[in-house]
């Protein structure tokens, strides 16, 4: 069914704030940075900000630019060559970026990030306030993430999977994702050139991405398959995202004009707490709770705690208050995650125990769930 033109406007228009996420396939061609196509975006970023939108770029591009640099260096697949291409490629992202901005009479600021940053709170929180500073002051944030020094056991994957984290940082009211594609089609339109574009979606949580979704853009990490993940993180958080070409002239205007391109995918109508999302999305988990069918009942269906006697499996070696992995033995459902109440020892001693022999095995009682709902998220996306 979709919305309406009318709709679709006042969905869009009504955006105060919006995270404009810029993919490599969009930015660099075969020669490095496509400063062409900038040029283009900038012109029409800059048209937004006079509106008075808030907006924050995140931008892909640095390790695609470096790369082209090095021209003479075999180019590889591993991180130090990546980490090393992202150091020179950053710095000419970045004066790209002011120059044209600056054509304008705007001002950027470069803000990079690893996945550290966001796991902890103070620094969570940190990071928030320099950017609602910066947008205070009419800046236009460019986030990256600091390819530089990140550790692949601590890298947000890619930058969509980043900027849908941002979203919840700065509370935006809209998600942009320009890609070198139409938007969202039904089917590999390179495999079958008879493939559909999708309007709109209206329920992201029934899409068989999975089948929807093969493969990466050429300069790219993420392809469609991360894009969509990422979209189903802002339907959680009741943001619309709008899947668009980068690459088609004026994407950005005809959006905000109403026109019907690219793909507008529609928040969820039930939304989680920013506290939910950050606990699930940015926090790395530390062991698994395989679950029987009963618990599973509960906590799925029924929206209830989790109880040591639902659980029948402790797997890796956690502290009380890390984020665990929630998997119903012999189960489809996707897992859910959690903040444990107790340490994976304590749980291995009362798993399958009522909540009233909790005191007897451990000493003492401090809490009846092993995992209490606030601190739980079902249908975890990419955990």
């Amino acid at each position: 069914m979709g919305i309406s033109a009318e709709q679709r406007l006042k969905l869009v228009q009504n955006a105060g704030r919006v995270i404009i996420k810029i993919g490599s396939a969009v930015l660099t061609d075969e020669d490095g940075l496509d400063l062409r196509v900038i040029n283009r975006l900038v012109d029409q970023i800059a048209l937004l900000h006079d509106r008075g939108v808030d907006v924050i770029l995140v931008s892909s591009g640095a390790v695609a630019a470096g790369r082209n640099v090095l021209s003479s260096c075999k180019a590889k697949n591993d991180l130090v060559f990546k980490q090393a291409a992202s150091a020179i490629g950053q710095s000419r992202l970045m004066h790209a970026y002011d120059e044209v901005f600056g054509r304008y009479k705007k001002v950027s600021a470069q803000i990079l990030l690893t996945k550290e940053d966001l796991i902890s709170r103070e620094r969570f929180i940190n990071a928030r306030n320099t950017l609602l500073q910066l947008l205070k002051w009419k800046v236009i944030p460019i986030i990256n993430e600091n390819d530089t020094v990140a550790v692949q056991e601590l890298k947000f994957g890619d930058n969509d999977a980043l900027a849908a984290l941002i979203l919840n940082l700065v509370e935006a009211d809209l998600f942009i994702n320009l890609t070198s594609a139409e938007g969202v089609f039904m089917d590999n339109p390179e495999e079958n050139p008879q493939a559909e574009k999708v309007a709109c979606i209206e329920d992201i949580n029934v899409l068989p991405i999975d089948k929807m979704c093969q493969g990466k853009t050429k300069q790219g990490s993420g392809g469609m398959y991360s894009k969509l993940l990422s979209a189903r993180k802002a339907a959680q958080i009741g943001v619309p995202t709008l899947i668009l070409s980068g690459k088609e002239r004026f994407c950005l205007e005809k959006a905000f004009d109403g026109k019907d391109s690219g793909t507008l995918i529609l928040p969820c109508r039930k939304v989680i707490s920013s506290r939910k999302f950050w606990i699930a999305y940015n926090l790395e988990p530390c062991g698994e709770l395989i679950i029987d069918s009963g618990a599973a009942r509960a906590v799925f269906e029924r929206d209830k705690s989790l109880l040591p006697a639902g659980i029948v499996q402790v797997k890796g070696d956690f502290g009380k208050g890390d984020l665990v992995k929630i998997i119903e033995k012999d189960g489809l459902r996707n897992p859910a995650v959690g903040l444990s109440n107790y340490n994976s020892s304590d749980l291995n001693l009362i798993k399958g125990k009522k909540s009233s022999e909790i005191g007897e095995l451990l000493g003492e009682c401090l809490y009846p769930e092993a995992i209490h709902r606030d601190n739980l998220l079902l249908e975890a996306i990419g955990v």
